[in-house]
């Protein structure tokens, strides 16, 4: 996700949360080949790379922002070109909580996320439980669907 896409504060990277949410990827989903951060001294970004992807794609990473403030970014990416995003920043084009549906996460085609929890491993394990679905399902409808994930 670029800064432009942002209005306001997002606040400095809280490495805890990256590190937990590491953690409960690595607990919940047999398809992480590997984690790592942007930066090994100064991280600002989280990445899980993933054995498979969705539909045609065989391969995906996840790159993952979490602030002091409790913004995040979570932006799926595929070897399919397939992106989408789960958000909460300001901004000026969408509430604060929202998802960029696939295949290209566009700004302008931001909705209302269906996430309303923001503690860090419920919002992972909401972001998982929905990308488990739309894998298991092969159906990307199914992304921004749950009520009240997780």
């Amino acid at each position: 996700m670029s800064d432009h896409d942002r209005a306001g504060e997002f606040g400095p990277i809280y490495l805890p949360a990256l590190q937990r949410i590491r953690d409960c990827w690595l607990e919940l989903e047999p398809l992480v080949e590997a984690t790592s951060y942007d930066d090994v001294v100064a991280p600002t970004e989280l990445q899980i790379t993933l054995t498979d992807g969705l539909g045609d794609a065989d391969a995906a990473r996840l790159d993952i922002q979490w602030s002091e403030l409790g913004m995040y970014s979570f932006h799926y990416v595929d070897s399919a070109d397939v992106n989408w995003r789960f958000d909460r920043h300001p901004n000026t084009h969408s509430p604060k909580v929202h998802f960029h549906p696939p295949p290209d996460a566009a700004t302008a085609t931001a909705k209302p996320s269906c996430i309303d929890v923001t503690e860090v491993s419920l919002v992972t394990r909401a972001v998982h439980v929905m990308w488990r679905a739309a894998y298991e399902n092969d159906d990307t409808d199914r992304l921004n669907s749950a009520s009240n994930p997780p």
